[in-house]
Order: structure tokens, then C-alpha cells, then sequence
């Protein structure tokens, strides 16, 4: 059999409808076994964790933002006050490298204002617009409306349940 001429899965796959209980099991979707309960536990989570990521993008895109950028918008909002580029990165959920440039991409589009220290030019400081707080009420009402779809599947116990495991599981 030549090298690349086995089925490759996709890396993130997009589903049209939110997870229910009729959705295959993991092993299914990957069409693959695993060792051990725990390999299966972390694969499902690798792979679940795309799925949200590609949901994600799909709900922003009309924002014109993405889920990165919506992190920090939510992180300048509740500063309430400006706030280093430093602090902002260290508060992310995603902490990559380029938060100064997802800032940038977000003070381009009026959603977020720049201004460096007058004592120490290294630092930038950052504030979130009065556009960028439009925007994220106009996300929250969104949300309180209707959610995010693919959130349906998952009620309230089952979330707490997850995050306790998740949360050990972190240690």
C-alpha cells in the first residue's frame, strides 16, 4: 500500500446538529478501538474540543471576530478599566502567543482602544471600546435567546458533572 493512499481523517469535523443522545460514540466516529478506557476518555476530549472549536468559529464569523478575540474582548470587559497586553495573555483561555495581534486586529476594527505607559513605553495597555461592549451585548442577547446550539445537548448536571471530572482530572 503506498504511503498516502490511506483514508485520513478530517482534523476537526463540523456537525449540523447539536450532539444528542443518538450520536455515535467516539469509537465510532473515528471508526477506530482503544487501550484502554482512559486513551478513549482523552481522544473523545481532543476530538470534542475541535468540534467546539469549529462550532465556535461558525457562531462568531458574522461577529466578524473570532473565539480568540472574543476571549479578550470578555476579559476587557470585565477589567472595566484598562489593562496590560501581559495580564490579558495570562488570562486567556487559549494563551497563544499572538494575543498582541489578535488586540490588534480587534483595535483595527474600533472594538478595543491601545494606549502604552507613559513610565515604561514596553507596556501597552488595553480597553475595551464602547463598539466592542455593542458587540458583546449584542453576542449576550444572542445567547440568553437562543445559546449556542451545540451547548443543547448538554443540561445542566451532565455540565457540572463534566466539570468536576475535568477539573480532577487537571488536578
Amino acid at each position: 500500500m503506498a504511503k498516502n493512499s490511506r483514508k485520513r481523517l478530517p482534523v476537526a469535523v463540523t456537525f449540523a446538529k447539536p450532539a444528542t443522545a443518538d450520536m455515535p460514540g467516539i469509537d465510532k466516529e473515528l471508526q477506530s478501538r482503544f487501550e484502554s478506557e482512559q486513551q478513549k476518555a482523552m481522544l473523545n476530549l481532543m476530538f470534542t474540543a475541535n468540534w467546539i472549536r469549529a462550532q465556535q468559529m461558525a457562531f462568531f464569523k458574522p461577529y466578524g471576530i473570532s473565539p480568540q478575540q472574543y476571549n479578550i474582548l470578555r476579559i476587557l470587559r470585565g477589567a472595566r478599566d484598562r489593562m496590560k497586553m501581559q495580564d490579558v495573555k495570562g488570562r486567556m483561555i487559549d494563551r497563544a502567543p499572538n494575543a498582541t495581534r489578535l488586540a490588534d486586529k480587534l483595535i483595527a476594527k474600533g472594538l478595543v482602544e491601545r494606549e502604552r505607559c507613559e513610565e515604561d513605553r514596553r507596556v501597552i495597555y488595553a480597553r475595551i471600546s464602547a463598539k466592542g461592549l455593542e458587540l458583546l451585548a449584542r453576542i449576550d442577547q444572542v445567547n440568553r435567546d437562543s445559546g449556542q446550539p451545540f451547548l443543547s445537548g448538554l443540561d445542566e448536571s451532565d455540565a457540572a458533572a463534566l466539570n468536576r471530572i475535568l477539573d480532577r482530572w487537571r488536578g
